[in-house]
């Protein structure tokens, strides 16, 4: 179940469904679907392990069954962990969705 604290109560309510099982590896080390894009190019789509970048507060990651999570990005190399090793990414800026076990970056917006 999704915990959260409602805005305008205060109180921790749930959404009532069972999470979603995370996909793993053949390890069974989880993983998380990362899409990186622009309006011309896709980056990245696929599943990894984690995703690196930099907001205005500084440097942060995203692990599978991370909180949801919606950020503006700094210019940064951006770094994604996958099974066939790391995919570095040169952005100039960007915004990034996490919900549900998914990573969204939208580039050049």
């Amino acid at each position: 179940m999704v915990k959260r604290t409602d805005a305008s109560t205060g109180q921790i309510v749930d959404d009532g469904k069972p999470d979603e099982p995370a996909a793993t590896d053949d390890s069974g080390k989880e993983l998380i679907d990362i899409k990186v894009y622009s309006p011309y190019k896709s980056y990245f789509d696929d599943k990894a392990y984690s995703v690196s970048a930099v907001n205005r507060t500084g440097a942060f990651d995203i692990l599978p069954r991370h909180h949801n999570f919606i950020s503006l990005l700094e210019p940064c190399e951006m770094k994604i962990e996958s099974p066939r090793g790391p995919v570095p990414i040169k952005i100039s800026g960007g915004i990034m969705h996490v919900r549900g076990n998914r990573v969204i970056v939208f580039l050049d917006v």
